[in-house]
């Protein structure tokens, strides 16, 4: 308890177990008991947990079910070995069907994450040119999960009384101790949202396509970037942007994750 990685800013016991039992840097990883981890083993999940959860939410929610992470191939200390991805950053020049396809599938990795089977709700304390990244193949990926936390919807948050004021062994070591928590229940469905429009998507968009096209997707991005006090709001203006950017795309053998399925199927 009170570790500062977002990830566990809002535990649950649920969450917690899932964390353990899929611990991949242990012998008898799959076990639901910690019987199984020695002092070493412990010390060092809470270290990783507290300095970058990067590494452990790509162990406990894997890309073979689904989710929008590359694959996690192992570590050393502080090294992290994964399926190397692109930077987002990389397309902000790139053409007008590939800059729509990639904000498209921006907004539906955040709707995945925000709903999805397991009642776990995703958001971003903070996003970036780098927290995005795309294979070779077109598809893209969260690159850097650092800066997610995560609310369990089905169990709801377990934060304690006081944990504001916890400070534990390993989390000074890198962040101000004197930081206090954000509180679990001022975060919406919308937040992920807001910043991606705020930071991402106008570099992403920009100055790309004819008016009055333009003139409409930059309005509703400044729509979403405002920060909206309704959710519904938000939830309006990036429906409305993906309606636009749905037929800005192309189908063709760039966007191998979807070529030549786009041919035949209505879901592109």
């Amino acid at each position: 308890q009170g570790l500062s990685s977002p990830m566990l800013r809002c535990p649950s016991q649920r969450l917690l177990d899932r964390i353990v039992r899929r611990y991949a840097e242990v012998p008898d990883a799959g076990s639901i008991y910690m019987d199984h981890l020695t002092d070493r083993d412990k010390l060092r999940l809470l270290y990783t947990l507290a300095v970058n959860s990067h590494p452990i939410l790509l162990q406990i929610f894997p890309d073979v079910e689904g989710w929008p992470f590359p694959r996690y191939l192992g570590s050393c200390g502080r090294l992290v070995v994964s399926a190397s991805t692109q930077p987002l950053r990389d397309f902000y020049s790139a053409a007008p069907e590939v800059a729509a396809d990639l904000a498209l599938q921006l907004l539906a990795v955040l709707r995945s994450m925000g709903t999805n089977d397991l009642n776990y709700f995703f958001y971003f304390t903070h996003v970036d040119a780098g927290t995005f990244g795309v294979f070779s193949n077109g598809h893209l990926f969260i690159r850097d999960a650092s800066t997610l936390g995560i609310i369990d919807k089905e169990e709801g948050s377990q934060l304690i009384d006081g944990q504001q004021e916890y400070k534990d062994i390993f989390s000074c070591l890198t962040v101000d101790c004197q930081s206090e928590f954000v509180s679990c229940n001022s975060i919406r469905e919308k937040h992920s949202l807001v910043l991606v429009c705020q930071e991402l998507l106008p570099k992403l968009l920009k100055g790309k396509f004819l008016q009055p096209v333009q003139e409409k997707i930059d309005s509703f991005l400044q729509h979403c970037a405002n920060g909206l006090t309704d959710d519904q709001g938000v939830n309006q203006a990036i429906a409305k942007l993906a309606e636009i950017l749905k037929p800005l795309r192309s189908c063709d053998s760039r966007f191998a994750y979807r070529y030549p399925d786009c041919k035949y199927s209505d879901k592109y």
